[in-house]
């Protein structure tokens, strides 16, 4: 270039052949529209958001949410819509009607009929009657409802006192890790049935539920169960958690933020459970299925809700005795049991691939 600039005359050197091979015309001017579109940022998201946008592609998982919601619904609606009780023998004209036992689905009895045959209306037994004269899917919706919460409370519970005790320990260690560590060895190791058993016998013969209508209603059984979630099945949810914060508080952001002088329950809830989330969130959503499967086996063999009031497991038990005859006594309750925690199973297998980061492509 310098000889050229100072020689006009000596002619340029050649251009390179392939640049004579390029179509020129295929390189265009991007329009405004293509401008625009790299002009817009992406979106800004949270963990949360992000997770639960992640999950709404799932269908089983959808699914599921589905299937739990309408359950929910027909729990809180039903007890207002239809006119029976999960306790009351059916009654016509406001006589009791000894003729509406073991009715099949949507059957009425011979009294029911002659009163609709005057011109009355009388709401149809869905799913039949019992062997008491009771409408049955007044109480399959009564027992649900008790299922649900029994294992929804023993959730809550477990990850309350799991979390708590699970972060103390892994996040001080030590000496304070192995005493705390060693506690839960021994609680993991105590049979949870036969706890129950026993503290269904003590409360039943030293405390006083009649004072306590709700009480009452459960019975001693029932307590002693929630007692059992509260004592024994947060241990699962402590070992999680630990290990979790046992690599957590390892972070660079932890050791900055012991560096300026913030307190461990600071450290603990703004740095360390946040990213402990998924893992609760994941763990919580399989407990409630197991607290129901562990209720209704519990109330299969009799350790259940006091009676009159039904639960799933209980329900079934008492369909054993005429199975031959009316299969349907166990088939709905059954039903019900498989589609509560098949529905929690497949939500928490959604949650895991949403909010599990090695999970993420």
């Amino acid at each position: 270039m310098d000889t050229a600039r100072k020689n006009p005359d000596m002619p340029l050197p050649k251009k390179n052949p392939l640049s004579l091979q390029l179509d020129l015309s295929k390189f265009e001017k991007a329009t405004d529209e293509e401008k625009r579109q790299q002009d817009v940022m992406s979106e800004s998201t949270t963990f949360l958001k992000d997770g639960f946008r992640k999950l709404m592609k799932n269908p089983l998982a959808v699914g599921s949410i589905i299937v739990l919601l309408a359950i929910i619904l027909m729990m809180i609606v039903v007890p207002h819509i239809v006119p029976y009780t999960y306790s009351g023998i059916i009654k016509v004209e406001g006589v009791k009607d000894p003729g509406a036992k073991n009715l099949m689905p949507f059957e009425y009895s011979e009294m029911e009929k002659a009163y609709m045959a005057k011109g009355g209306k009388i709401f149809p037994h869905i799913m039949g009657t019992d062997e008491l004269s009771r409408d049955y899917f007044v109480r399959v919706v009564y027992g649900t409802r008790v299922s649900f919460l029994v294992g929804v409370f023993a959730s809550v519970i477990v990850v309350i006192i799991g979390v708590l005790y699970g972060s103390i320990s892994g996040y001080f260690g030590g000496r304070v890790d192995m005493i705390m560590m060693r506690i839960v060895d021994i609680i993991y190791s105590l049979p949870d049935l036969l706890v129950i058993i026993l503290l269904s016998v003590v409360f039943r013969e030293t405390l006083d539920f009649s004072k306590v209508p709700m009480l009452q209603k459960l019975g001693a059984n029932m307590i002693s169960m929630f007692l059992v979630f509260g004592l024994l099945y947060w241990v699962g949810m402590a070992r999680l958690v630990r290990g979790q914060i046992l690599t957590i508080k390892e972070n660079e952001y932890v050791l900055a933020a012991r560096a300026i002088g913030a307190k461990p329950k600071r450290i603990i809830w703004n740095h360390i459970l946040p990213n402990c989330i998924s893992v609760i969130i994941i763990s919580a959503a399989l407990e409630i299925p197991s607290a129901i499967f562990t209720e209704s086996y519990l109330s299969f063999i009799g350790l259940g809700v006091a009676l009159p009031m039904p639960s799933l497991g209980s329900l079934a038990s008492d369909a054993r005795s005429g199975l031959q005859s009316y299969p349907l006594k166990l088939v709905f309750p059954a039903v019900m049991i498989i589609l509560i925690v098949l529905s929690f199973n497949l939500l928490g297998d959604g949650l895991r691939d949403a909010f599990d980061p090695k999970l993420r492509k």
